[in-house]
């Protein structure tokens, strides 16, 4: 007897994939092993050359039950799909691995190589900030402030991550070109002038009625390495929108980035 087995285009294979792949992620919340074994199955149901296997090996490695498992699969992802969307999110993860396991040589060595194979990635400067706190361990300012600075640079309006950054600049205040935390940029004009509030971008995503969708939005999102949050106007929608962005070019790269990913069509909204 013949099975035959229905055809799917690739953008609803990739869909699939992206939702089975949440749909572990939080069920390894409370059931960490029904949620590799999730995706053990979606990793034996793919070619390792399809283009859908970097983003499961990636969430394989984050659900994976130990440090080395999970640096094993993050460095795969790095080394056979080094050209996928998920590669420079592979070595921030892998730059929070180290760190947190003290291997500060391997953290900076993660951090410089996204900063010199995906310049332009919008997870550069969290790669930045933690290459930059392996270096100050190291006692190597000099290359830990300069990765401070980048970070800072790249921080945009995301307040809360700026301030983090922040607290390390003051030790950086003798090393050119690095501002101290809470230093105002100076400017001809001696009399202070009243400041006006800054117009932010940012990318949305979804915008929909059930919270569950929310859920499962934010999920994925939080697993490619987005900071995602929920807004609510009058309209009474729930809208997952992604980053605080200064300018709209920023903005735009994240979009384009997003629906390469996601699909859909994400769009860049200005925020007061």
């Amino acid at each position: 007897m013949l099975l035959l087995l229905p055809v799917y285009a690739p953008s609803r294979l990739a869909a699939q994939s992206d939702s089975v792949r949440a749909v572990a992620l939080r069920v390894a919340q409370t059931r960490p092993d029904s949620g590799r074994a999730m995706m053990r199955r979606l990793l034996a149901s793919l070619s390792p050359q399809d283009s859908l296997y970097p983003g499961a090996l990636f969430t394989a490695g984050m659900l994976a039950p130990d440090a080395g498992l999970i640096a094993t699969n993050l460095q795969r992802v790095v080394v056979e799909y080094g050209r996928s969307v998920w590669a420079d999110s592979a070595l921030v993860a892998l730059a929070k691995l180290y760190f947190a396991q003290g291997d500060l040589a391997a953290t900076s060595q993660a951090a410089e190589r996204l900063r010199r194979d995906y310049p332009d990635s919008p997870l550069k400067p969290r790669a930045d900030f933690t290459g930059a706190r392996a270096y100050f361990d190291m006692k190597d300012d000099v290359h830990g402030c300069a990765l401070i600075r980048e970070a800072l640079d790249g921080a945009g309006a995301d307040v809360e991550f700026r301030n983090q950054v922040s607290f390390y600049a003051p030790r950086c205040a003798a090393i050119p070109g690095v501002p101290a935390a809470g230093t105002p940029a100076t400017t001809g004009d001696s009399q202070a002038k009243p400041a006006t509030p800054a117009t932010t971008y940012a990318v949305q995503v979804l915008a929909v009625k059930s919270a569950s969708q929310v859920d499962e939005m934010l999920t994925r999102l939080k697993v490619m390495g987005f900071d995602a949050r929920v807004v609510r106007d009058t309209s009474g929608l729930f809208k997952v929108r992604v980053g605080r962005y200064a300018t709209h070019d920023e903005a735009a790269q994240v979009q384009r980035r997003l629906k390469t990913r996601l699909g859909g069509q994400p769009f860049v909204v200005e925020e007061p």
